[in-house]
């Protein structure tokens, strides 16, 4: 196919639409539920007070605002792609965001700002005490502000909106890969999202990996799981076509998430991971994923994810005869042994490509658990 070809195909699956729409509009569309920004996301994306206030600013300062983008569902719904917190901002403002429950939020209280300081302690209303109030000209000023809406029509493939949310997301975003991974797996079947953090929350797996409180609130546990279930049964051909990372998992755990056997995959899974980390657990504990010393005969160090790889998507693979034998000391000899092995070794250190190491763990792994 030529470029001129491949150019085609593609605009052809995406069709969209613009144009600008008043603050006092997207409002009254949220109010309606026409407008779904999806309050799970709020755990991912969330500005400070003084970040919030610094956008009531530039509105009622005329400051033109980036466009927003939204997908539109087969039922008319309008998606937030992007402009969450912008949104979320507004809403809460007025008085009207929810969260995951359905419950109103408190109203913002806005902050000081460079620009208006008597803005501080300022809310959209306040009939108790009318001078906190931001007053009716000022809230006509911010109903009547128009922002852009780059609306994905629903007539565009349903991959083209994930793709779209990925590219205005990642470039100097402030969440984690896995945080925006998070979100797309909401857009794209929030079950499996709730599916791997609670998995994330196995006892065994979090004494298992034993990381810091940074990787935790970079939601890298649940990375982590998303490995696990992307890695442990894929075709060892498969690995061949890893180029990034972060971008492979992503695709790969939409897909599971898009399954027509997700149900199924799910339920197998569950059992597969809780009985790989319960076997962990209980030879290793925070063992598992440490550096192994042959000379000093114990386990030094921190988390490994070039231990990570093999054992957990090696033990992963064998898990079911591994069960069966219920032999923890052949847990332990493979997990001891895997740290004198000379691939292993010569591929874990750094200046090592993660997609090669990757291609060679699951292999190798798959090869030390084998019973």
């Amino acid at each position: 196919m030529s470029l001129d070809q491949e150019i085609e195909a593609r605009r052809a699956e995406i069709h969209s639409d613009g144009y600008s729409m008043s603050i006092g509009e997207l409002i009254s569309l949220y109010r309606e539920n026409e407008l779904d920004i999806h309050p799970e996301f709020q755990r991912f994306f969330r500005w400070s007070d003084e970040q919030k206030s610094r956008l009531i600013e530039s509105i009622l300062l005329g400051i033109p605002l980036p466009s927003i983008f939204v997908s539109q569902r087969m039922d008319g719904v309008w998606d937030v792609i992007d402009g969450l917190q912008r949104l979320s901002t507004i809403f809460q403002l007025v008085g009207d965001l929810k969260d995951e429950d359905g419950s109103t939020l408190p109203p913002l209280t806005l902050r000081e700002t460079k620009y208006l300081p008597s803005l501080g302690g300022k809310r959209w209303e306040d009939e108790e005490n009318p001078l906190n109030s931001i007053g009716n000209a000022n809230r006509l000023i911010i109903r009547r502000s128009k922002i852009d809406v780059k609306i994905i029509l629903r007539e565009s493939s349903e991959s083209s909106k994930y793709e779209l949310f990925q590219r205005l997301n990642t470039g100097g975003s402030q969440l984690s890969e896995q945080e925006l991974r998070n979100v797309i797996l909401i857009m794209v079947n929030p079950e499996a999202y709730h599916w791997i953090a609670e998995l994330a929350r196995d006892a065994n797996f979090q004494s298992c990996i034993a990381l810091s409180d940074r990787m935790l609130g970079e939601q890298f546990d649940l990375e982590l799981v998303t490995r696990y279930l992307v890695f442990r049964n894929i075709p060892e051909s498969d690995l061949n076509s890893i180029g990034d990372i972060g971008e492979f998992l992503t695709d790969r755990i939409t897909d599971i998430a898009q399954s027509e056997n997700f149900q199924q995959l799910m339920r197998v899974e569950k059992c597969a991971f809780e009985a790989t980390f319960a076997l962990l657990a209980e030879s290793l504990e925070d063992r598992s994923f440490r550096r192994y010393d042959a000379v000093k005969e114990r386990f030094l160090g921190g988390f490994s994810i070039s231990a990570y790889e093999p054992i957990a998507f090696g033990l992963g693979f064998n898990v079911e005869s591994h069960l069966k034998d219920k032999n923890l000391s052949s847990v332990e000899e493979a997990v001891r042994n895997l740290w004198s092995n000379p691939d292993f070794l010569s591929r874990s250190g750094s200046g090592v490509r993660a997609s090669s190491r990757l291609r060679s763990n699951v292999s190798l792994g798959r090869q030390l658990f084998a019973t």
